[in-house]
């Protein structure tokens, strides 16, 4: 059952094209070779030009970086690496004067070890501010501090989870705290007294970093949707406008919990992974297989999975929230991975722009930046072997410079190192390229604004579901195809004679029939 919510004004974000930022690997301002805010700021006419109108940045708060900044220190203070609380205020306020939006990336279910809260709570027995149990288990790490016992790990080690409470008592664990209980309520206290710090400062929202993990043991995580609706209400009420997102990956889950929007993402279901992962980035998680996706050239993989999950999901949200597409993230593998990369990277973003649902580009992803392998282990990005995050963490790639028009400090004092290929895509050689991908999102992202029957508001109808994929969208207007696969096809669509061609890129509509080329699109008005 979907509850239904106060939708604010956030109507906003129904035609929103957002674009993650990782701060530190975005734009040097400072000559240091670490991103930072102002780097953000002076590339704002950029993103306006692309088209973007919400960028997310990942983590900018005190952190002591071990695990890039999900380790939080401060919720309330700027890290110093990426500039002070004034250099976030200028972004945002010039970032409004082009239309954009800015969201926080908000860590709600741990701290850093090193948060003064955290160091007070090792100390004292009584606090309950965070989960602390008699002995050693799963996730949970010893004391360290003059406190006996062990506290509960929400992801690393140096993350202590927050205590939220407990869904379930358990006789065999009476340390476990009631959702009621004093220290669980003042951390819902504190959540909403950060959120207002920063929305105060004219922040749009906030993606919410493992949404899903804050009550614990929370089977079907009704606990966990009843603390996430009493955040929505509180922000319906005092910053309406304001978008709460989550990162979940279970849109049916969390849009009824409260969430505005979720990501179609690899945590609890296949989504977008089975349309685009192919394995040559970062490893499978354990227990888990990676088959040949639909994006391959391979024409082996199929779009139905994808297809049946969705068909699922929107039924759920319709009308209540959003689900986000995102091209990739900073702990998935890049878009351009393994043999995937330049002209095989159009078809996706057509898809991924002509879906119902909200495109999410990872900086870089719009020029065709590539996973790359062998990249150190930074920050704690690699969780196991074979999982180094890090290999979709490096520079942008702003021109064809030694430094790639990232920073100007020398490249061996860059956050992480820059694609070494000489032939690496840069936006300043795709912007003088009309043909280049750069070109094709610029021109996909304008098409769904001229025409919102592509965007989220339409429907969509499958009538192919091999190499190409073709579908209607908006009661049969409009006609997409996208041809991922290594060979040319052809297929037949009834009442193709009256089609107008909108943005078409290796296809064309002949005598009813669809012409399609390797790595072909074609998205059509009927």
């Amino acid at each position: 059952m979907v509850h239904k919510l106060h939708d604010g004004s956030t109507g906003w974000l129904a035609d929103a094209v957002l674009y993650q930022v990782y701060p530190q690997s975005f734009a040097d301002s400072d000559g240091d070779g670490i991103g930072d805010l102002r780097g953000v700021e002076e590339r704002l006419d950029y993103l306006e030009w692309l088209g973007v109108d919400v960028v997310w940045l990942n983590p900018i708060f005190a952190s002591p970086f071990r695990d890039a900044g999900y380790d939080v220190s401060d919720h309330r203070a700027v890290a110093a690496r990426y500039g002070t609380t004034d250099d976030l205020v200028s972004l945002v306020e010039a970032a409004r004067r082009r239309g954009i939006r800015v969201l926080l990336d908000l860590v709600a279910g741990h701290t850093s070890d090193q948060h003064p809260l955290f160091l007070a709570a090792a100390d004292d027995p009584d606090d309950q501010r965070y989960i602390w149990g008699p002995s050693p288990g799963r996730r949970f790490v010893a004391s360290p501090g003059r406190r006996a016992g062990y506290y509960l790990a929400n992801f690393l080690p140096c993350q202590p989870a927050l205590n939220y409470g407990y869904a379930r008592g358990d006789e065999r664990e009476p340390w476990r705290l009631p959702v009621d209980a004093p220290g669980p309520r003042r951390n819902r206290a504190q959540l909403r007294e950060i959120m207002d710090h920063w929305l105060r400062l004219g922040v749009a929202g906030f993606r919410c970093d493992m949404a899903y993990s804050l009550i614990k043991d929370d089977p079907g995580y009704g606990e966990t949707a009843k603390l996430w609706r009493e955040v929505r209400g509180w922000l319906d009420r005092r910053y309406p406008e304001a978008a709460l997102i989550a990162e979940w990956g279970q849109p049916a889950v969390s849009v009824p919990a409260g969430f505005h929007a979720d990501f179609f993402l690899q945590l609890h279901g296949d989504g977008w992974k089975t349309l685009i992962d192919n394995g040559a980035g970062l490893a499978p998680r354990p227990g888990t297989t990676t088959a040949v996706p639909y994006f391959d050239p391979s024409c082996r993989g199929s779009p139905r999975r994808f297809l049946d999950v969705w068909r699922a999901a929107s039924a759920e949200v319709d009308g209540h929230g959003h689900a986000i597409l995102p091209t990739s993230n900073h702990d998935t593998s890049r878009l351009a991975c393994g043999p995937r990369t330049g002209e095989a990277l159009k078809p996706v973003f057509a898809m991924q722009f002509t879906w119902p649902a909200l495109p999410a580009v990872y900086y870089g992803d719009e020029i065709g930046m590539r996973f790359l392998p062998a990249m150190p282990d930074l920050e704690g990005s690699q969780v196991r072997p074979g999982d180094n995050r890090a290999g979709s963490r490096s520079p942008m790639q702003w021109d064809d410079t030694p430094g790639c028009g990232f920073s100007t400090a020398p490249p061996k004092q860059f956050y992480l190192p820059v694609d070494p290929d000489p032939d690496r895509p840069t936006v300043a050689r795709q912007l003088v390229d009309d043909t280049s991908l750069l070109h094709t999102v610029r021109q996909l992202i304008a098409l769904r604004r001229a025409h919102p029957g592509l965007g989220r508001g339409g429907d969509v109808a499958v009538l192919a579901d091999g190499y190409p994929l073709v579908y209607r969208r908006d009661s049969g207007r409009y006609l997409v195809a996208v041809n991922p696969g290594g060979t040319t096809a052809v297929v037949h669509v009834p009442g193709l004679a009256h089609a107008r061609p909108l943005l078409v890129d290796g296809a064309a509509a002949h005598h009813g029939e669809i012409l399609m080329e390797s790595n072909g699109f074609g998205i059509f008005e009927m």
